[in-house]
């Protein structure tokens, strides 16, 4: 577990130090694709599954949100590789019959979605 850790912020690091090379578009597209059934276009926990988990997905535009990303630029990353939910994401989709297709994460593609929903957040400041 330290290794994953370590490795995480390790990173983490490499998210936050290439953020001026993320593609928005990537970023959106994955968002779209991956995550919008539960967070919503919005990231409001507006998506049709949004209720259905238990806990009901989070609105991520909350102020507390905001500046639990501002403190922790690495939180949305983070709760991509550690699912500190164990596996509240993969069984809210499987009781709810959505199949996503397997996906082979890269670096680019967690700097590309952390960009995008960090743009997304902090739009309506």
């Amino acid at each position: 577990m330290r290794v994953l850790v370590i490795a995480s912020l390790g990173f983490l690091s490499l998210i936050q130090t290439s953020l001026s090379f993320a593609d928005n578009a990537n970023g959106k597209n994955i968002y779209l694709q991956r995550c919008v059934m539960c967070h919503g276009v919005d990231l409001k926990g507006t998506g049709p599954l949004a209720h259905r988990s238990n806990p009901p997905t989070p609105d991520l535009t909350t102020a507390a949100f905001k500046e639990r990303l501002r403190v922790y630029p690495g939180v949305i990353v983070s709760s991509i590789i550690l699912r500190p939910n164990g596996d509240l994401i993969p069984r809210t989709l499987k009781e709810n019959g959505v199949k996503l297709v397997p996906f082979a994460w890269g670096v680019r593609d967690f700097r590309d979605l952390n960009q995008y929903m960090s743009g997304v957040i902090f739009k309506g400041r």
